[in-house]
């Protein structure tokens, strides 16, 4: 399996030593040997590497990986360029127009953000195929709450944005002064329109950061140029 690396390996290294995380391991091998699951083992920490811990100003927090072939890369909400954008990722990029004029890309594939320091985390890191939630309980919450804890640890401005209750669960962990909460509805088509739209997260997040003298978000996703049926 893909491996941490970096200032998240110290943050985190005292949790491979745990008994929770040789059970989790184990577990996790297993399951890619004997059946189909998502991300590809490659992508598992696909998040973690592409936007290092001194570096994050931003977090949002999904909840488990996408469960049909082709679209989990490691990344919550992000597919890559030329699979079909999820309904859940419609909804953000609407919102986005709705609060910044963002243009609706032709692509879900969010590298962009994590670049400029969103870390696109989900409590639970694996998934089996077409099957929603179930690596839930094997071990990925305790993994997930301690990067969480790593982050909360920062002594500098970071934004959350915490989207529907799994997420929001998380917000025990959170009580640096320094960093900003902020809660949503998920933007799922099951619960948008209960405050997700309108809820201007975006917005929000770059004025904080602004304020700190931090370089904002460029939100913008920019379009890869072609049609969704190219992979």
């Amino acid at each position: 399996m893909a491996a941490i690396q970096g200032e998240w390996l110290k943050a985190l290294a005292p949790e491979f030593r745990k008994p929770y995380y040789r059970k989790l391991y184990e577990t996790v091998k297993k399951e890619y040997a004997t059946r189909i699951i998502y991300p590809p083992s490659e992508d598992l920490f696909s998040a973690y590497e592409a936007t290092p811990l001194e570096q994050v100003k931003v977090v949002i927090l999904g909840q488990d990986p996408y469960h049909e072939p082709g679209q989990a890369h490691g990344m919550c909400f992000s597919v890559r360029p030329g699979v079909e954008i999820p309904p859940s990722l419609q909804n953000i990029y609407q919102e986005l127009h709705e609060d910044l004029g963002c243009d609706m890309p032709d692509n879900g594939y969010l590298m962009k953000w994590a670049r400029q320091g969103v870390f696109l985390l989900n409590t639970v890191l694996t998934v089996r195929a077409h099957a929603a939630n179930s690596h839930r309980g094997i071990g990925w919450e305790e993994f997930t709450d301690a990067s969480i804890r790593a982050l909360n640890e920062q002594d500098r401005p970071i934004v959350y944005l915490l989207w529907g209750r799994p997420a929001q669960q998380k917000m025990t962990l959170l009580n640096n002064p320094k960093q900003l909460v902020l809660t949503a509805p998920h933007p799922s088509p099951l619960s948008a329109y209960r405050g997700f739209f309108g809820c201007r997260h975006f917005s929000k997040a770059n004025a904080f950061l602004e304020a700190q003298g931090i370089t904002p978000i460029d939100w913008q996703i920019d379009d890869v140029g072609y049609g969704q049926g190219h992979i």
